[in-house]
């Protein structure tokens, strides 16, 4: 994913270090490098890693529960994010969000510190660093995006300490902040740069949620304080759920869009919205197989044309989706081919560019990352070709994007240091993480009272709708 974008047959990419240090043919380079260790990459493609551009803390140890309720399910993210979660579940949660990146060639992940309706947990910056330990001791990278909860506030809060007893306590919009700014202090540019800190606020859309609009000197006040922490820290800043009318006016109105800024969904956009991306230089992330692309749709065609750079998030992982960016890259080609009733509309070379350089420059991040390029971080991953649905080895680009899937990824590497090898994670202990993840979402559920959400719901079976 250079600039020539170069698709070398016979490739091969030297690494030193944390860096790739040269790309080309493998005649060449073993003619110019010694290498301590040669990786055989036969019969596979080799990638930069895969990233992830908007999901969501908390999510993966939720999915699927409620069924088809999504009422439900967003009630139930705000009992267990407020209420009902310690710092086991967001440890634990990371962990297994990350494995499953890991596994997926995603080396990259921006994850929002909550989500459902836009509730953060930002009551303590413990919950925060429990989310960034994990990351880093699985090896990969994520970009935490923490900001307020959704007005009103004060909200309640409930800690629950390691002996069982549990507190509740009201956090205002200032506590909030002050959490925020910790999270900054402690966590922004860990493990070399591996963890990164962006901030967020709730989408501000009255015309599409009338009832917030009591709530309009919050969204202000706390848009000029958040943006300001941005802008001093050279922090990226993205918001979740943009829709007809609401990107213009963040602008207008609020000052949130500028070159640092990547906003997700944005769907059914004006021309004035996406006037907007074009005169600050703002990022789009489109999520192809989340709800909200069934409601409205992003206009990706149109905003690539317009010059607006546009990266694929997964909105994973739950109630529904999961971190997969194969299935999401060719969710995004047919979603958009399908409206257009167009077979020419995103080329496979253009959905691999959204899900790596593409995705980088939406994060502030194409220096170090994106592409197989000497001086760059080397993320790399492998994809095993020799595989009956991926077969025969020719359009490389084609197949990895229409055929490809998470579980043939059977190599990936961040700053130069391998975390899986044929298909066996190193970094972690799999089983572990996988045994602890089930204990923890049982307390869990337990803890919230909202074990009935994972019934299944009487028209599972045999209707057309639920």
């Amino acid at each position: 994913m250079d600039p020539a974008r170069r698709v070398i047959d016979d490739g091969a990419v030297a690494v030193k270090g944390d860096r790739i240090v040269a790309v080309g043919e493998t005649s060449e380079l073993a003619r110019r490098y010694r290498a301590a260790r040669v990786i055989d990459a036969r019969r596979k493609a080799v990638l930069p890693g895969l990233i992830d551009a908007h999901a969501h803390a908390g999510h993966a140890m939720l999915r699927t529960i409620g069924g088809a309720d999504g009422d439900a399910w967003t009630a139930a993210c705000e009992a267990i994010y407020t209420r009902a979660s310690d710092e086991a579940f967001w440890e634990t949660e990371s962990h297994l969000a990350a494995l499953e990146r890991l596994k997926a060639g995603v080396t990259t992940g921006v994850s929002l510190l909550g989500g459902g309706d836009s509730i953060m947990r930002v009551d303590d910056p413990v919950y925060a660093r429990r989310h960034c330990d994990a990351v880093v001791r699985t090896g990969t990278r994520s970009i935490v995006a923490v900001g307020p909860s959704r007005p009103p506030a004060p909200r309640p809060y409930t800690r629950h300490g390691a002996s069982g007893q549990s507190e509740t306590y009201d956090v205002d919009f200032e506590r909030m902040f002050d959490v925020c700014k910790d999270i900054v202090d402690a966590c922004h540019g860990d493990a070399d740069g591996r963890i990164q800190i962006a901030l967020m606020l709730p989408v501000f859309a009255p015309e599409h949620y009338p009832e917030v609009a009591q709530y309009e000197g919050d969204y202000r006040r706390e848009a000029q304080r958040y943006i300001s922490m941005a802008r001093e820290r050279n922090l990226s800043f993205t918001q979740d759920g943009h829709r007809a009318g609401t990107l213009d006016f963040a602008h207008r109105e609020l000052g949130l869009l500028n070159a640092k800024s990547f906003m997700s969904h944005a769907i059914d956009l004006t021309d004035a919205d996406i006037a907007a991306c074009v005169e600050t230089g703002a990022s789009i992330v489109h999520n192809p197989s989340a709800i909200m692309s069934i409601i409205g749709r992003c206009p990706v065609p149109e905003l690539i044309d317009a010059g607006v750079t546009v990266a694929i998030g997964s909105d994973g992982a739950a109630p529904d989706r999961g971190y997969d960016m194969f299935r999401h890259m060719w969710q995004c080609m047919h979603y958009h081919r399908r409206h257009f009733r167009d077979p020419d509309v995103l080329p496979h070379g253009k959905v691999l560019e959204m899900v790596t350089i593409d995705a980088a420059r939406a994060l502030s991040l194409d220096h170090e990352l994106g592409s197989l390029e000497a001086g760059k971080q080397a993320d790399i991953i492998l994809v095993d070709l020799f595989k009956p649905h991926l077969m025969p080895m020719n359009m490389p680009v084609y197949r990895v994007t229409c055929f490809a899937n998470a579980g043939d990824v059977c190599m990936t590497m961040v700053g130069g240091k391998v975390l899986m090898e044929d298909y066996r994670v190193l970094s972690v202990d799999e089983g572990e993480i996988l045994e602890r993840v089930s204990q923890v979402a049982d307390s869990t559920f337990e803890r919230a009272g909202l074990r009935h959400l994972l019934d299944a719901p009487r028209t599972l079976w045999g209707h057309s709708h639920y």
